[in-house]
């Protein structure tokens, strides 16, 4: 008896988690969930202590030190690219991550000595900043140097769960500690975090890990990149969309920290579980995107419902509505996320994929050193909820955009999006949150 007409059989849980079957991939995601956990609950260690020992709930401060920590990754956007490409990853991240491990030490140890200042703060999220420049194209990339070609959009797509995973968690617990402990000891355990990533890296089998192919000069890649999307007014289109959205995200920590603090007066605890409670729904956003063909009607509707939803936050009545909000925000911002990479990769070449990622990133961090101190001085200086508002303009630039695109592409008979080439991963996962 035939069995071509009977159903398929549901996909082994073994295959959902292929990827670990390799050593070296197993022990690189192990202790880069660690390390993550650690950098979620430092960011909310670090947010606390901006904002309620070192000023007085200044939300111009936070949105500085936000500037500083991403600005780097965007001005060093031509030299990143290529040094992760041309040197050995390995050796790179054991560089990049002891720095990364030394900064977060020295700022636990200001911090338990009470001899920690606002300045000291800044300078050391602008080296932290310089040093995840380098640390983040590289640890994208080396996931496809520890695994068969075979399994990389499942290592990919797992990096990505754990990633949301720490996001999810990292700030409700770090809120909880830094109630109970106090914001010096929570950094101290993200110093200590990183020593799982310098004990994995050390432990790698060396001959099994593939070599970065020799690139052109990296002026050149880069230009070449750019010429590309100068031609293509369809990715023109979601980079333009991405600069709006990604300057939203960056603004969200401050300014939830901003309503937490200033309108809720809620302890650190609320807040962790607030941010959490966005990074919950994120994992949402990306499974729902997941599911779906990347078209710019799915942009369009990601950004529509984060202007409502941004609009609706900055009204909400209490601490309870706000809440509700934020995993719709969340939900929202990642679904965008999600598509836009998608439909870009689906609508480059695939010998330019890679680049036009990089150009990616760039433009969702670009509006960081803008965004975040604009967010912090209207908070401040307006009110939070005035600031809020700043979300839902922001996304509505956005769709502004998307729509502008639409109608364009039907004047001059093109389908509003075109996915000749099928989406593929090339082993970079991008989100608005910079992963560490």
């Amino acid at each position: 008896m035939s069995d071509a007409g009977a159903p398929r059989s549901p996909r082994p849980l073994s295959a959902t988690f292929r990827a670990l079957a390799t050593r070296d991939y197993r022990l690189w995601a192990a202790a880069a969930l660690v390390s993550n956990l650690g950098t979620w609950m430092q960011r909310t260690a670090q947010d606390w202590l901006v904002l309620t020992q070192l000023t007085a709930h200044s939300a111009v401060a936070l949105g500085q030190i936000t500037a500083l920590q991403f600005a780097p990754q965007v001005l060093l956007l031509p030299l990143i690219g290529y040094v992760a490409d041309r040197l050995d990853r390995r050796r790179l991240l054991i560089v990049t991550q002891s720095i990364m491990a030394l900064l977060a030490l020295v700022l636990a140890v200001l911090v338990l000595s009470g001899a920690i200042r606002l300045w000291e703060t800044y300078l050391l999220a602008l080296l932290l900043g310089i040093a995840a420049a380098f640390d983040s194209p590289a640890r994208g990339a080396f996931v496809a140097d520890l695994v068969p070609p075979r399994d990389l959009a499942n290592a990919v797509a797992l990096n990505s769960l754990s990633f949301n995973i720490a996001r999810a968690c990292g700030p409700a617990l770090g809120g909880i500690l830094i109630s109970s402990l106090g914001t010096g000891p929570v950094l101290l355990l993200n110093a200590v975090s990183f020593g799982a990533v310098l004990a994995a890296l050390r432990r790698l089998r060396r001959s099994s890990i593939r070599k970065p192919a020799r690139l052109m000069v990296a002026s050149r890649a880069f230009a070449e990149g750019l010429r590309y999307v100068a031609a293509k007014p369809e990715i023109k289109a979601v980079l333009a969309m991405f600069f709006l959205i990604g300057a939203a995200g960056v603004a969200f920590p401050i300014l939830i920290s901003a309503m937490t603090v200033s309108v809720f007066h809620a302890s650190a605890a609320l807040y962790g579980l607030l941010m959490s409670l966005m990074a919950a729904g994120a994992v949402g956003g990306a499974l729902f995107a997941a599911s779906r063909v990347p078209r710019f009607a799915v942009l369009q509707g990601a950004v529509a419902l984060l202007a409502v939803a941004g609009v609706a936050a900055a009204v909400a009545p209490g601490l309870v509505a706000f809440a509700c909000l934020l995993p719709i925000l969340g939900f929202a911002i990642q679904v965008f996320t999600t598509s836009a990479n998608s439909l870009i990769q689906s609508l480059a070449e695939p010998a330019l994929r890679a680049r036009l990622l990089a150009l990616m990133i760039a433009s969702a961090l670009g509006g960081a050193p803008i965004a975040g101190p604009l967010a912090g001085w209207i908070a401040d200086h307006l009110g939070p909820r005035l600031a809020f508002l700043e979300i839902a303009v922001l996304a509505g630039l956005a769709l502004a955009v998307g729509l502008r695109r639409r109608r364009a592409a039907r004047a001059l008979g093109a389908p509003a999006s075109s996915g000749a080439n099928p989406p593929v991963s090339v082993g970079v996962s991008v989100t608005l949150a910079v992963e560490d």
